[in-house]
């Protein structure tokens, strides 16, 4: 009996042992760990370099500190979205891949697209392994978030008898949608293609490639979420109504175009004064009064923001119960609170 609790204890120390290594705290160039992946420093520089205008001016140590925890916050969560799209056989395929990565490379010649690579820093198994995971993480979203939402007759009767002063318009509006190119990339803006131009000549050859791309018939909304290097890029480039008497605190010659302009009308680029491009649609056109419910316009509105509005709270409970479900340690934030916000230094 002795030799065999004496057996035991000794295999029970060996697992505490291999248990407290596991435990151990990682090297200092690990900077999350998600359900035991490790995300390394190297990745969340990587992508860093992508989001700072290398014309620009430096950001200070805490702004870019701020923006490495932004990072690593995302590649934490679509660890965490991508895990689960594994488990529910959501990963998107290689063909599916090669599909999109041959779009994002459609409008650069081979030596335009090889020096993009070369400036970002990135190798094409990087980006393909940003769209396997955009796709794979927009699959389990589409079948646990989207799928899920319904919005009624009666949810849209319900919301314009209770903001039915909001469909009386005081006033002609003009419903319109922008993509903007400039020379002059902010380093907050982003569109999904993480594509902006850096100079003056790069600004007009990519508005070219746009307008080509309009010619062609692609739709105007996705090419301003691709390429459109304004905060409206995320919706399309829409801008929402804008009241005639705002026009007239635009340029000139930006009312006179949008005042001729028909619904559904896109104008060839217009050139910025201060540097870039711009290409206007008009979406619709509303005169002044009352709209009615029984207008199809008003019904699909409504039907829109109350969707747009439930993904949102959707996908938000979806993240929070997913990372609950999850075991996430952020190094990095607890490496800026030790060091009272030094960036911590590469070993």
């Amino acid at each position: 009996m002795p030799r065999r609790i004496l057996a035991l204890a000794f295999v029970v120390g060996s697992v505490c042992v291999a248990g407290c290594k596991k435990e151990a705290t990682p090297g200092p160039d690990v900077w999350a760990v998600v359900n035991g992946k490790e995300i390394q420093r190297s990745e969340v520089e990587k992508y860093f370099r992508t989001r700072v205008n290398a014309e620009g001016p430096a950001p200070s140590q805490e702004e870019a500190l701020s923006l490495k925890l932004n990072i690593l916050d995302e590649l934490v969560n679509n660890e965490i979205l991508l895990e689960r799209a594994n488990k529910l056989n959501l990963v998107a395929s290689d063909a599916e891949v090669e599909d999109k990565f041959t779009e994002s490379k459609s409008p650069y010649t081979e030596e335009e697209f090889q020096k993009k690579l070369k400036d970002s820093e990135l190798t094409v198994d990087d980006l393909k392994a940003d769209i396997r995971r955009q796709l794979s993480v927009q699959k389990l979203l589409n079948r646990e978030v989207v799928a899920k939402i319904s919005i009624t007759d009666q949810d849209v009767l319900d919301f314009y008898n209770k903001n039915r002063a909001q469909f009386n318009v005081a006033e002609l509006q003009f419903h319109i949608a922008q993509i903007v190119v400039t020379p002059h990339p902010d380093p907050a803006v982003h569109n999904r293609k993480n594509d902006k131009a850096t100079s003056e000549p790069e600004a007009k050859r990519k508005i070219g490639l746009i307008e080509q791309k309009l010619e062609g018939g692609a739709d105007f909304s996705q090419l301003a979420m691709d390429y459109s290097e304004d905060s409206t890029a995320a919706t399309g480039g829409d801008l929402g109504f804008v009241p005639e008497s705002a026009l007239n605190q635009s340029d000139p010659l930006l009312k006179k175009t949008v005042l001729a302009m028909r619904p559904g009308d896109v104008t060839p680029a217009i050139g910025v004064k201060s540097g870039g491009y711009r290409i206007l649609k008009l979406v619709a056109k509303e005169p002044a009064g009352q709209r009615e419910l029984s207008d199809p316009q008003v019904q699909q509105s409504i039907r829109d923001m109350l969707r747009n509005r439930k993904e949102q709270l959707l996908r938000s409970a979806y993240m929070i119960e997913a990372r609950n479900d999850s075991h996430v340690t952020n190094y990095l934030a607890m490496q800026i609170l030790e060091s009272a916000g030094k960036l911590p230094a590469s070993k």
